[in-house]
């Protein structure tokens, strides 16, 4: 049997292949990366939204290739049903898939206002209405997970899918010096210490292209 295959793109731009990533690690799979180069287009379409239907970042198994990073989560809490990627109660299981499909299909305006950019700190960043509306709704979804299951990750003790799905949004709030309240602070620093996200983070600082469009304020 050979080893997966995971195709990524951008450490520090990508926002999706960091999603996928992320449940990879998450579920204990040991596949290798394949990095696509900046110029490439599916590339940049994921990271500067081009694309309705992207596939990067995708994963290739046991000679199954899954693209889109929820299909990639689902596939791999089947495969690896013992890692806890989706909760084990149904209800939990539905609200997991719930806040996880919100973030797949919404939240256009903070993705476009404050796109994803791991190695930048923007002090005093003005953020605009709608990206505020959609900041305020993320609040609210990990105070009611946190509420509801106790932490100290959105549903329990263990990150799951919905971790990974929101973990980019955690990098934009700190890139953006943008204000929380104490619970969502503490969450945010709970997913940027886990060991995943510091392995992420330190080879997005190693990573020397840039991507013009992304290093202007919005």
């Amino acid at each position: 049997m050979g080893k997966a295959v995971l195709t990524i793109s951008s450490r520090n731009y990508g926002a999706w292949a960091l999603r996928g990533w992320l449940m990879a690690r998450l579920a204990g799979l040991e596949f290798t990366e394949r990095v696509i180069p900046p110029d490439d287009p599916a590339m940049r379409a994921e990271i500067l939204l081009l694309s309705p239907s992207m596939r990067v970042p995708s994963l290739l198994h046991d000679g199954v290739e899954v693209w889109d990073t929820m299909a990639i989560g689902e596939y791999l809490a089947e495969v690896r049903p013992k890692s806890g990627l989706l909760p084990a109660d149904v209800a939990a299981r539905a609200h997991c898939r719930s806040i996880c499909g919100e973030m797949h299909s919404g939240f256009t305006s903070l993705r476009s206002a404050l796109p994803m950019n791991l190695k930048a700190r923007f002090p005093g960043f003005k953020v605009w209405s709608r990206a505020q509306g959609d900041i305020d709704r993320i609040l609210a979804i990990w105070a009611d997970c946190l509420g509801c299951y106790g932490g100290p990750f959105l549903f329990g003790r263990q990150p799951c899918i919905a971790d990974a799905m929101y973990a980019p949004v955690v990098t934009r709030l700190l890139t953006y010096g943008v204000a929380v309240d104490k619970v969502s602070a503490a969450y945010c620093k709970r997913i940027m210490d886990l060991p995943a996200m510091c392995e992420w983070l330190a080879a997005a600082q190693q990573e020397p292209d840039e991507i013009d469009e992304l290093d202007a304020e919005f």
